[in-house]
């Protein structure tokens, strides 16, 4: 059972839920694919135990075998090779790694180089899950391959409680197209609802199945609750506002001092996550 956190925006509780839900199932693999702020681990404090670079490869051109037909430019669909009358320059920073252009070069002159974009690590949560955390590295414009290589370490079986990037760019994409279910926190304000309403639209074009958790309940208007009426979408639950719950989200703490009734409210949201994506056929 893969299960995607996802948000319309930063800042709404997105792994506030996923760290919680991830410690009241200590079998859960608890992955941090919002690769370019991951943060999870100031609340799972995990005890790292392997740290794994993450290479893209890129075209590197021997100019002196370079006749500059531009083929390689005119094929390349991210402006990432420039040909010029002389000389043709690899921008190895825009580059997609396809290949193409080394395919498609006549006289063998693209050969590829690699370079480190970012990293992995692995290792074990202070309440006993196993943790894959994605960092990118600063400057880079995607963190696309971050996401896939952290995948490609995720074992095929068993639950995972993915804590994806907010919004909907191509990182989100990449990091919940194989989910199961995709949970959808947000908070009921006129700013956090009109993220939503993209993300809802996302995963409408992705065909993935989706709820929702309202995260500082309480505040705000009714209008995220009158939506997901109309949508049809089910919240699986809420958290209210508290300052205290904010005091403890301040210094990282975890269920250990949070009041019973919102402990409760967490194990609502997973047993409801369960039974949704065993009525679809997925085992836990």
């Amino acid at each position: 059972m893969k299960v995607a956190i996802l948000s319309g925006k930063g800042g709404t509780g997105k792994t506030t839920v996923s760290t919680h839900l991830a410690s009241l199932y200590p079998k859960a693999l608890y992955m941090d694919l919002d690769v370019e702020e991951p943060n999870g681990d100031l609340f799972l404090k995990p005890e790292w135990e392997e740290e794994i670079p993450v290479n893209v490869s890129y075209p590197v051109i021997d100019n002196d075998k370079c006749t500059h037909c531009r083929k390689c430019a005119a094929f390349c669909q991210f402006n990432a090779l420039i040909a010029g009358a002389a000389m043709t320059i690899s921008m190895k920073e825009i580059c997609h790694s396809c290949g193409g252009c080394a395919l498609i070069c006549p006289t063998g002159a693209i050969t590829y180089g690699e370079r480190t974009v970012g990293k992995v690590m692995k290792g074990t949560s202070a309440y006993g899950n196993p943790v894959l955390t994605g960092r990118m590295n600063v400057g880079e414009f995607t963190g696309v391959p971050v996401v896939k290589k952290v995948q490609s370490l995720a074992p095929s079986e068993g639950i995972e409680i993915i804590d994806s990037p907010p919004g909907t760019a191509c990182t989100t994409v990449a990091a919940i197209k194989d989910c199961d279910l995709a949970v959808i926190v947000t908070e009921p304000t006129p700013f956090a609802l009109s993220d939503m309403k993209m993300v809802v639209e996302m995963l409408h074009s992705m065909s993935l199945p989706m709820a929702v958790v309202i995260n500082k309940s309480g505040i705000g208007d009714r209008e995220v609750y009158n939506y997901c009426t109309q949508e049809g979408l089910e919240i699986l639950g809420e958290i209210p506002f508290s300052m205290d719950l904010a005091r403890y989200y301040a210094v990282g703490e975890m269920l250990d001092n949070i009041p019973s009734d919102v402990k409760g409210e967490f194990l609502k949201i997973l047993d409801s996550m369960i039974r949704i994506t065993a009525e679809a056929g997925v085992s836990v």
